[in-house]
Order: structure tokens, then C-alpha cells, then sequence
């Protein structure tokens, strides 16, 4: 197929060059601008649910179930240990002398 259409382009090794670079943005294009427009809503991409396994929302170490591991003294809202301190600036560490 690509050696047709490479015979069928005009005007010698130049003109089939910028023919086939034609042809290859114009089929991104109808791709970009029709085709993937087109075929977003039928794709499932957005069809996200996530539920707890009785089906209610919430649930885990911050909605209080107790058959699930988590720190019962952590505050409100801290749900995960980060290895940074959120409430400030860090610098980074030093760079080893060369």
C-alpha cells in the first residue's frame, strides 16, 4: 500500500518527500480533530467508581473500620506518613564537597 502511494506522488524525490509529509499531517489531523473527538464519549475512560467492599462511601483507617490496620493516634486528617514537612519550606540536603 505505501509503495503505491509513494509511486502515485508527484514531481520526483522532492515533491514525493513533501507529498508524504502532506499526507501524513493531514491524517494526524483527521485523526486529532474528528476521529478521537468523536470516539471520547464512547470510551471508558471517565467511568471511575470506587466503593468500599459493603458499598458505602468512606470506610478505611480515617472512617473508623475496625478490622482494617491504622493509627489510632493520629490526628484528624492525617491519613498518611509523609517522609517531608508539609507546613514549611525544606532546603535541600547538602551537595558532598568534590
Amino acid at each position: 500500500m505505501y509503495a503505491w502511494i509513494w509511486r502515485r506522488l508527484p514531481f520526483g524525490l522532492p515533491g514525493k518527500l513533501i507529498g508524504s509529509l502532506m499526507l501524513a499531517t493531514a491524517t494526524v489531523a483527521l485523526l486529532w480533530y474528528v476521529v478521537f473527538p468523536w470516539a471520547e464519549p464512547l470510551l471508558p475512560f471517565d467511568d471511575v467508581q470506587v466503593e468500599q467492599p459493603a458499598g458505602e462511601p468512606g470506610g478505611g483507617p480515617a472512617g473508623g473500620d475496625p478490622d482494617l490496620p491504622g493509627d489510632d493516634d493520629a490526628p484528624a486528617g492525617d491519613e498518611h506518613d509523609l517522609p517531608y514537612d508539609t507546613d514549611r519550606n525544606n532546603t535541600p540536603p547538602p551537595t558532598p564537597d568534590r
